[in-house]
């Protein structure tokens, strides 16, 4: 069944998410403060003018300044990146990505055990219900 298309976050938006989902609330000087990269105070307000119109942060104004909360969590914005990447690239099919991963070797001996630690516990969890 196909997803529900969902706008996807480009780099910029999801580098200034990655610092909301780290403090919490904060401004648009906090925010510029905490990237990775040097960016304009205009720049950084508008992209977080972009995020909530895209319904991606909240905002609240205080003492004359807004303060922008996330709205979706990382696991969320992950879950829909991978699905989104799972129907384009590999038809649906999560074992193709898995497969493709081991092809490339992105995947060491070491996660590869540690995945099937967490396939076993699933398993174990879903019998148990």
């Amino acid at each position: 069944m196909p997803r529900k298309k969902t706008e996807q976050l480009t780099p910029l938006e999801l580098e200034i998410m990655k610092v909301l989902w780290e403090t919490g609330a904060a401004n648009v000087q906090t925010v510029q403060g905490l990237l990775e990269r040097e960016l304009a105070y205009t720049t950084v307000q508008t992209m977080l003018g972009v995020l909530h119109r895209k319904g991606k942060v909240t905002r609240k104004l205080k003492e004359k300044a807004y303060f922008y909360r996330p709205a979706v969590s990382r696991r969320q914005v992950v879950s829909q990146t991978v699905g989104d990447i799972v129907d384009r690239m590999f038809g649906g099919s999560a074992e193709s990505l898995v497969m493709s991963l081991l092809e490339t070797r992105r995947l060491t001996p070491e996660t590869l055990s540690r995945l099937n630690a967490l396939v076993d516990e699933e398993a174990k969890d879903g019998k148990a219900e």
